[in-house]
């Protein structure tokens, strides 16, 4: 299970923290992810994370957000700053990971955030 939260409505320019964290019979996670999905438009990866801590992220958001993640508390973080109206979208995390008890990783998605961005 993953949960997301930290979304919220702030102006352009602010800044948002965005936490997920994964619960429930956790062997091993492997890459860490947040996606968005904007007003009319299709889900899109917004940054990544190895489990070796290696970040990936899309060219709309290169330095201006920054993913991390706490391997202690199976959490991946999204530091969003200098936010702009462009950004507003549900934000949803995801993990590949190996279940105790599976030999194969498979994909989980948290429940969506929103984050608001206004003018």
């Amino acid at each position: 299970q993953l949960q997301a939260s930290g979304g919220g409505l702030v102006q352009a320019g602010g800044s948002l923290r965005l936490s997920c964290a994964a619960s429930g019979s956790i062997f091993s996670i492997n890459a860490l992810g947040w996606y968005r999905r904007g007003p009319g438009k299709q889900r899109e990866l917004v940054a990544s994370i190895t489990s070796a801590g290696r970040p990936n992220y899309a060219d709309s958001v290169k330095g201006r957000f920054t993913i991390s993640r706490d391997n202690t508390k199976n959490t991946v973080y999204l530091q969003m700053n200098s936010l702009e109206p462009e950004d507003t979208a549900v934000y949803y995390c995801n993990a590949n990971v190996i279940v105790v008890g599976s030999y194969y990783p498979d994909d989980y998605w948290g429940q969506g955030t929103q984050v608001t961005v206004s003018s």
